[in-house]
């Protein structure tokens, strides 16, 4: 069991969750993934339809964490600088001052992150991967920890840019919300019909309590078989004949990652199989590009992941007290 002062990472983050789930209804596996990001300090990119929750879910997150919390709204001509911040020119002093943009935050809510043009989007590379900006030459850390939740609708509809490859390989997890049922429907009506609950969300984490959790995850066994499962199902993308590129080795530490901040919040100290079948979806699918003729043929890169996860063997418990599971 992975500690966190005197409380376990599960405990903690328990009530966490239970906290966004006042306001994001029926979404509790959604909410779980958005915490494996945050205990692995990835970012995530939520896609799916308008008017479904994505911003909602950011907010409520990032109240629940305590942590300084920004938002960037993306249009089409929003510029680099509106993000990373821009030297302005001080008539008192007679100097130039660094005025910091909105991505100097602890959680950033990057919205509708594909209705910037590729130009912006590309501003915000350096801040996910290095967590600095870079300003006429001189270099400018972000604040710890730091976050990066980016909202976008699907490419297919009208006024979006597709994000590049470089920047979708920032994002530790891509996941979907989708439509809630019609019982979760009734519930929302009577939890919205008089007040936004999200005005209730209160801060359960303090930033350097958040950074504990960080360090406990990063303390969760994996037994060398487990390890090189992971290793083994990031080579079958690359190796896959439908793939034109698999996934690159920060997927791979992604994926590593995410496996043990997954077995912390379900009170484990241990990594099993079963994490890394889990996970492997949203950790690699973005990551994993087909080739052209085979992308016509209709072979989409989750067809490819399937595959992959259906073919590489899975590691057995071997044991009695072993850290594997059995093959599921």
């Amino acid at each position: 069991m992975s500690k966190a002062g005197t409380e376990s990472v599960s405990d903690i983050a328990g009530r966490v969750r239970e906290n966004v789930e006042r306001v994001i209804v029926g979404k509790g596996s959604v909410v779980e993934l958005v915490l494996v990001a945050v205990l692995c300090e990835g970012h995530v990119l939520i896609e799916d339809v308008p008017g479904i929750g994505k911003t909602m879910l950011a907010r409520s997150v990032a109240r629940s964490l305590g942590c300084s919390f920004r938002r960037i709204q993306c249009t089409p001509d929003l510029l680099p600088s509106d993000v990373t911040g821009t030297y302005v020119y001080n008539q008192k002093t007679g100097d130039f001052e660094f005025r910091q943009g909105p991505v100097f935050a602890q959680v950033v809510l990057v919205d509708e992150i594909n209705r910037a043009t590729p130009r912006t989007q590309s501003a915000l590379l350096e801040a996910m991967e290095e967590r600095q900006v870079t300003a006429e030459g001189e270099s400018k850390p972000l604040p710890r920890p730091f976050l990066v939740l980016a909202t976008q609708n699907p490419i297919e509809m009208e006024g979006t840019f597709p994000l590049p490859e470089a920047q979708l390989d920032r994002f530790l997890l891509r996941i979907r919300i989708g439509y809630p049922t019609a019982q979760e429907d009734e519930v929302i009506l009577e939890r919205f019909a008089e007040r936004n609950p999200i005005e209730d969300v209160a801060a359960l984490v303090s930033a350097e309590q958040l950074l504990e959790l960080q360090r406990a995850c990063r303390g969760v066994r994996v037994h060398p078989d487990v390890r090189q499962y992971v290793i083994k199902l990031v080579h079958a993308t690359r190796e896959h004949p439908q793939a034109e590129l698999g996934a690159s080795p920060r997927a791979m530490l992604g994926l590593f990652h995410a496996c043990q901040a997954l077995a912390a919040l379900r009170d484990r100290s241990y990594v099993i199989p079963d994490d890394v079948k889990y996970l492997a979806p949203f950790v690699l699918e973005h990551r994993v590009i087909p080739k052209a003729q085979s992308h016509l043929r209709g072979h989409r890169a989750g067809d490819i992941l399937r595959e992959v996860i259906e073919t590489v063997p899975v590691p057995v418990e071997e044991e009695a007290g072993s850290p594997l599971s059995p093959k599921g």
